[in-house]
Formats: C-alpha cells, structure tokens, sequence
C-alpha cells in the first residue's frame, strides 16, 4: 500500500464551503471558472426522467452464503477495527485491477479502460456522487470569466485578474458576456469586457471581499491540497505556467519551453524579474531554478500525500518511487536546476497531460533561502526531526504571514483564523500592470446568519450571494425585487462531492468527546459489518434521494441542477479517434467520456443515469431488492436495524435541513425497521469538519456516511479523480471510506 499512512494532509475539498452552507455561502467566491456545460449538445432529457433501461439483476443468495469481511468484538465486548488492507481488497479489488491495466495504456484505449474502472467503482456502493458547485441561484458583481479559466488545477483560484462592477450585473448583461467569451474561445473576436460594461454606465471596483468559514492551516502551499489553504496561497505565488480566461495555457515564470521528440524531457527557461518579497513587500531574493528543485524535494520530504502526483500513475517522474521507499539520493530524482534560469523535468516515459499538471501545488517554487533560514531542511527523516523543535523550524505557520515569502501578485499580510484574511497587491510583482485588484480581504462568517450576509451582499460589503431556499434568501430576493432584476443561475464546474460510507470505523466520537455516537458496541460491528456488504452499500446508494435534498436547500425548481452521478465530470474528456473494446463494442470518434461510462455501468446491470442535471441514482424499487439480498447474505452476522452515524452542522439552517431530509429518505425508502440514521450535532464548524472533512485519516473518521467530501480535478485526465480510491498510487480519498 502505497504512502497511505503518511496521508496526514488534509483531503481536498474545492469549495467545501458550498457542501457545508448551502445556498447563501456557495457563492461568497468569484463565480467559478470551471464552468464544463457545453453550449450545445446537452443530452439531459426536459422530462428529467432517470428510470434506468435496467437494474440489477443478481439472483438472491442462499442465507448463510456470505464471506465477506465481518466485525468482531473482542474478549472484553468492545467493537474491534478490522485491517484496513484486507478490507481494500475485498472492497476495491475489482477497480484497482482494471486501474492498472488502464495505466499500462496509452490515447483512447487509456480512457475506456478508466470507464471501465469508474463503472466498477460506481458498483461497489462505497460512494455515490452527488453534487457539484454552482447550479443555483446568485446575484453577482464579479465578471464572469475573467479569472483564469479551466476545470482542473489551482488557477481558478487566481485572482489577479478578476473584474467586480460595483453594481449587480443583470441576466442580460451576462449572456451578452459569456456570448462575447464563446466566441473569443473560438477565435471570432476579443473578450473585452470592461469595454462592454462601460458603455452599459457600469462602474469597476479595484478590492474584493469575501467570507470564509474555514481559515489556511499552514502557508506551505507544499504542504497541503485543502481548498481553504490552496485558494488563499495561490495568490501569492507564481508556477511555471498559467492558464488564462479563455482556458489557454500561457507562459508565467517559466517564459518558454522545450519538450524532447520522445516526450520525456521537459526543459523550461525562467524569466529573469521575478523576485521573492516579505510580506511587507521588501524584497528578499531573486526566483531562480533552484527554488523550484527546493520546492519539489520539500513536497516529497512532507509527504503530505501530494507526493503520489508526481510518480506512478500521475506525473512519473524518473526516481520518485526511489527516493520514498528506498532512501535513494534526491539527485537520482528526474528534477534538476541546470543554471539559474533553467529547470529540467525528466519522465520515466510519457505522460500525454504532464503540461496540465503543471498549475497545481507539486511544481510550485518555494524561496530555498528563505526556507532555510526558517529552521527549513532536506530529506525526509531530517525533515521529521526539525519540525519537532517548533522555536527552530517556524516556515510556514499560519500564525505569521511573515513565515513566508511570496513571488506572485499579492503578499498576505494579515491571517486571522476567525476573523480575516488580507491580501494587498505587491506593487512590485513583475506583471502588476495586469493586476486588477488592489487587495482581496476575506471576513470569518460562521453561516449562522444569512440575513445579515444578503443585507451585506446588497449594500456592497460582500459581492454575491447565493439564493437557497432553505436559507431563506431566495423569497427575501423575490420579495424585494433582486430576484427579478438581477437573479441568475450559476455555472457548474469540474469538482464531484459525493457520498462515503465507511466501511472501517474506528472513531465514534471527537477527541474532546463531542459529536459522540450512541451506538452500543454491538451496533457499532453491525454497522461495519453491513458496510461491508456490497448489496447493503447499494441500498444505501439506490435510497440515497438527491432530488429531495437538493429541493430542501435549494428549491424544487434547481433541486437537481447541481447533481452529478459519475465520479468524473462527464464531459471531462472526449475520445480523439473511434475505438473498439475487447468485447467488440465500438465508440464514435469524440464521444465523451460519461458517454462511455454509462456503457459499461449499464453492461453491469447498475441501473443509473450517470449524466449531469438529474438524480440519476434514486431508485427505491432497487433499494428495496438490493435490501433484501443484503439481508438474505447477511444473514445472523448482524441485527437489524442497522445504525448510520450522520453528523451535521446545526448552526447552519441548510445543513440541517439536508441532513434531515437524508435520515427520512432514507428511513422512509428502506424503513425503519432496517435502517435507522441517527443525526449527531456539531455545534460548532471545527467539530464539525473534524468529524469528516479534516479527519486527518480514515481510522479519525467519526461517520458512517459522509456526503460533504468531494474531489476537484488536478489535471487533464480521468485519472486525477480515480487514482484517488486506488491505493496503489494515490488512493487519497481512501480516508473518505474509512481507510488508512
């Protein structure tokens, strides 16, 4: 098992904010920039029909005929924690199979073998996807489409070049500009949207203030892939490229670069202005080679789990592997600082979407002196000893923006974790004449008042606000007119939050003993047990009514909009050329992606619709079926019902109108007599992400199920989102299911 227990980082979530504070908060940031609906070509019916063309047809087994993985208690009656190793192959044995067939591939073959896994991974009942960001009402002062703008990495999260009106932009004035931008993206004129805005008597805002629920916990962008510390960190930091607002990659402190004819050698030459700066802008030292060298031997050495980017299965550079498992010489490693203004990459073969890869945290630079000079070293085990003396080894803390040094457009000058964030345009950054924002200040909001919010939102504190139902927002909107002149429906993006079901318990309360659960010893082995049963997890799944919970939040008219049903955004990728599966079954020349995956979904009898838009999955029919083989499997090995731990967050009125809702879907679909959901408070957000979403590994998880984790793509290939469950390379989201 490859680096899972060293995942000690925190589980990337983009924009956990919108899981958690549905409605008013999911739109406290600029409107995303991962906006993946296509102009043309939407295949989701008018009629939102999901009824699967079939469904699972597994005859019952004989009572008594299962041997999967069954909880014990020991001698002392107390619920034991099963081996995390021999639940993954039980549970994942079929999916990682097909990943690594999948990654001895290459072009098409490459994709539909990922559809065949995802489809597996679907079938396994151990997540459901649920949602994605966006696909609900805002009212908006942010210019869409002027932050950088692609699906995967961490660009969208750049701000430098953002656009905010003073004033709320109507419907029309954003179709007229996306139109402008689609037809810029297709080469048929410019995307000016300054020009635009001002002859409707607009007015630009230069400072733009937010709200965040959940403050950076580190300012070592090498050492975290959590969403909170990312969209902060990433304005203060350049990498070797950047994608822009038409989704273009372009150079930043890498001004040009060569890539040798077998496709392994990746050679980039650095602008020679970029500097690092302190936090008060005083300039520290120049951005040279050696930086990014220092920066990609330190993501190693933290082995935060971003580490399993950059070798087998994800970037493959030469020695990774080496230099973690075998203590071999970081020089033997495939990154190299040939002078000052030169980086060498070398692959062990190539990696057709390596350039993608290029604008996430793993091939950022960081100021080696700088770093040193904070108590900062190299190697891992050396590494592990000077983070013990917390007086010598003090980079990175959150607690001192002057921890840092920053080589980008702005420099973070105040992190107050329940307060505010600021960020002040750096006056010096090499390319400050493009910078269109004075400052970026993010205000500490817990959720608990969405009144005051919108009230804040309209009086131009903050700049958009999402419109929900369960918040309240939406008929306060309607009521004083805002819906009508300014309301729209937001984008959605490339990242999937779904469902997990912990199938390894090993925490049934926090460590301060809050958000206990009331299970009895007994329970908590039936509960595992259960979970254990691929029948049982897809009774949850097939009961699991997304419709229900989205129009609790939301609204009946966008309960589904934001629905996501595959792992992958459908539409993430598209076959270049016609292909032929080994079972003889050909696929047309650019079909996407989600195309294929329901191929084989349906060749599995799983009876869902994997497309955007709709609840795909609801089916209470194969709930009920699915149920009953569970049971019949199952047999004496446990006593219905069946317990399931959901904590939520009380403060927020969105978060527990959805957590409500599940436990009487889910009641209601399986009945109570079988499965019981038993709702555990957190009165607070750090119990409340602790429980699940900074859970710092799958045995900390304190859940049975937990909907509110998700995924955002780093890179331009399926594998991004799957090698997350595959703990022969990533396995990153393992924690979600309770392992490792």
């Amino acid at each position: 098992m490859q680096n899972m227990k060293k995942l000690l980082a925190l589980v990337l979530v983009i924009a956990m904010v919108a899981a958690l504070f549905v409605g008013c908060q999911n739109a406290d940031k600029p409107e995303s920039s991962k906006d993946t609906t296509p102009a043309s070509g939407d295949t989701t019916p008018a009629s939102g029909d999901t009824t699967p063309a079939s469904g699972d047809t597994t005859e019952p087994v004989t009572p008594g005929e299962y041997e999967g993985y069954v909880a014990q208690l020991d001698a002392d009656g107390k619920y034991v924690r099963g081996d995390d190793d021999e639940i993954r192959a039980s549970v994942l044995g079929d999916f990682e199979a097909l990943m690594a067939k999948a990654r001895e591939t290459t072009g098409d073959e490459r994709f539909v073998l990922y559809a065949q896994a995802e489809a597996a991974l679907l079938d396994s009942g151990l997540m459901i996807p649920y949602n994605t960001n966006g696909g609900g009402y805002q009212i908006n002062r942010v210019v869409p489409r002027t932050a950088p703008y692609v699906k995967f990495g961490s660009d969208s999260y750049r701000l430098h070049t953002m656009l905010i009106c003073k004033d709320f932009l109507t419907p029309a004035e954003r179709a007229d500009l996306l139109d402008m931008w689609a037809k810029a993206v297709a080469g048929e004129g410019t995307y000016d949207p300054v020009a635009y805005l001002t002859s409707k008597g607009h007015e630009m805002k230069s400072d733009y203030v937010y709200t965040f629920s959940t403050a950076p916990v580190t300012l070592d962008w090498m050492n975290t892939s959590s969403t909170s510390d990312t969209e902060v960190l990433v304005n203060t930091v350049d990498g070797l490229v950047e994608y822009d607002n038409l989704g273009n990659l372009q150079p930043s402190l890498a001004e040009s670069w060569d890539i040798s004819e077998d496709g392994t050698v990746y050679t980039f030459h650095l602008r020679t202005d970029a500097k690092w700066f302190t936090a008060e802008g005083k300039e520290y030292a120049p951005v040279v080679a050696s930086d990014f060298v220092a920066g990609f031997q330190h993501l190693l050495d933290v082995q935060a789990g971003l580490e399993g980017l950059a070798g087998e299965g994800g970037a493959e550079i030469v020695g990774i592997e080496a230099y973690l498992k075998e203590g071999a010489s970081f020089d033997t490693v495939g990154y190299k600082a040939l002078d000052d203004h030169t980086v060498q990459i070398t692959l062990t073969k190539p990696v057709p979407f390596f350039m993608t890869m290029l604008t996430y945290n793993i091939f950022l630079p960081i100021c080696k002196p700088f770093y040193e000079s904070k108590g900062g070293v190299f190697g891992h085990e050396a590494y592990e000893e000077a983070i013990q003396d917390t007086s010598k080894y003090t980079y990175g803390m959150n607690t001192d923006v002057s921890s840092q040094v920053y080589c980008g457009p702005y420099l973070l000058q105040k992190l107050l974790p329940d307060s505010e964030i600021y960020l002040a345009k750096n006056p010096n950054y090499y390319d400050a004449a493009t910078t269109t924002l004075n400052s970026i200040k993010a205000v500490y909001d817990d959720g608990s008042n969405n009144k005051a919010y919108y009230d804040d939102v309209v009086n131009g504190v903050y700049d958009t606000c999402g419109l929900a139902e369960s918040t309240g927002l939406l008929k306060i909107a309607k009521d004083d007119g805002n819906f009508e002149k300014y309301a729209y429906v937001a984008d959605t993006d490339a990242t999937t939050f779904f469902g997990g079901l912990n199938v390894n318990r090993g925490a049934y309360a926090l460590e301060s003993g809050n958000c206990a659960s009331p299970k009895t010893e007994q329970q908590k082995a039936d509960t595992v047990t259960a979970l254990n049963n691929k029948n049982f997890r897809k009774a949850m799944m097939y009961a699991f009514n997304k419709k229900a919970m989205g129009a609790a939040s939301r609204g009946e008219e966008l309960a589904t909009t934001n629905s996501r049903n595959m792992y992958c955004h459908p539409e993430f990728v598209k076959l270049e050329n016609e292909f032929t599966d080994e079972d003889g079954h050909t696929f047309a020349a650019n079909t996407f992606y989600g195309e294929i995956v329901q191929y084989y979904c349906d060749k599995l009898g799983l009876g869902i619709d994997v497309r955007d838009g709709i609840d795909g999955w609801y089916h209470a029919d194969l709930a009920k079926a699915a149920l009953e083989k569970a049971k019949a499997e199952l047999g004496d090995k446990v006593t219905f019902p069946i317990t399931i731990d959901l904590v939520y967050y009380s403060a927020s009125d969105a978060n527990t109108v959805v957590a409500q809702t599940y436990k009487t879907n889910i009641e209601e679909t399986l009945g109570a007599e079988n499965v019981v959901v038993n709702l555990i408070e957190a009165t607070t957000t750090d119990d409340y992400f602790y429980s699940g979403y900074r859970a710092p590994t799958g045995a900390a998880g304190n859940f049975d199920i937990l909907y509110t984790s998700g995924w955002g793509p780093d890179y331009g290939d399926p594998c991004t989102y799957l090698n997350t469950f595959d703990g022969n390379v990533d396995g990153y989201m393992l924690k979600v299911i309770g392992l490792y």
